[in-house]
């Protein structure tokens, strides 16, 4: 797969943080030793000392920290710990549903392997907001605002509401298809229909921290071009 240019991917930049828009099917840190290009890689490409200050999910594209020096990569992982960095992600869901600022606090067992469950006994504490932004006949824009870090939170607690996020069949969340929106749909002969979005459609839409003069800075990182597609598609034939 051909990545933009990293300098491309820059939402902020100053001289100890960049801000980027992690494009989707790109890994955050190396998954294997020699493996494929990820981000990490592509960011020390452009700057020698450059750390990755969180994860997103391989699929999920959008806004993400990258310090510069070792005294900024230390301020942002002390906010991570603290709480204090803001994340908004948007995800759009199987189905209608009303969130009005609807808290889910269920525990998440991480089991290695990328494996996680909900266990009330085992599980570490993890809180997401969810509010819905526009609704569609058969989905859901919604914003969600994770207050804690677990793997795959928004993604399993979406499903624990029968809301699962549209694509991410790990969770049961069925991939959309243009043929399951727009009346006399035609395929060719021989052709397979694909999917509007080849993952499940979750975007980190914004992240607010403070820099390293104690300046708060709240940065928003624009839909990529399938998400912005599906939205679309979404009003046209589903509104």
């Amino acid at each position: 797969m051909k990545f933009p240019k990293f300098a491309d991917l820059i939402l902020f930049e100053n001289d100890d943080v960049m801000v980027v828009n992690k494009p989707p099917f790109l890994s955050s840190l190396d998954e294997r030793e020699g493996g494929e290009v990820n981000l990490l890689r592509l960011a020390k490409g452009y700057w020698e000392d450059a750390q990755i200050c969180h994860r997103l999910d391989k699929e999920t594209s959008g806004a993400l920290i990258i310090a510069k020096n070792p005294e900024a990569y230390r301020n942002i992982s002390i906010q991570f710990e603290k709480r204090r960095v803001k994340k908004v992600y948007h995800a759009v869901i199987d189905g209608t549903h009303v969130f009005d600022n609807l808290l889910i606090d269920l525990p998440i067992l991480n089991s290695g392997k990328g494996n996680v469950s909900i266990s009330r006994q085992d599980g570490k504490r993890a809180e997401t907001w969810f509010q819905s932004l526009r609704y569609f006949k058969h989905y859901t824009l919604v914003e969600c605002r994770p207050v804690t870090g677990r793997m795959h939170q928004i993604r399993i607690h979406l499903a624990t509401q029968r809301a699962s996020i549209a694509g991410d069949e790990m969770y049961k969340g069925k991939p959309v298809f243009l043929s399951a929106l727009k009346r006399k749909y035609h395929l060719g002969k021989d052709q397979e229909e694909l999917p509007i979005m080849k993952r499940f459609a979750l975007h980190a839409y914004e992240v607010t921290f403070k820099l390293l003069d104690g300046k708060d800075i709240t940065v928003h990182a624009p839909y990529p071009k399938d998400f912005e597609t599906l939205l679309k598609l979404l009003e046209k034939f589903d509104g």
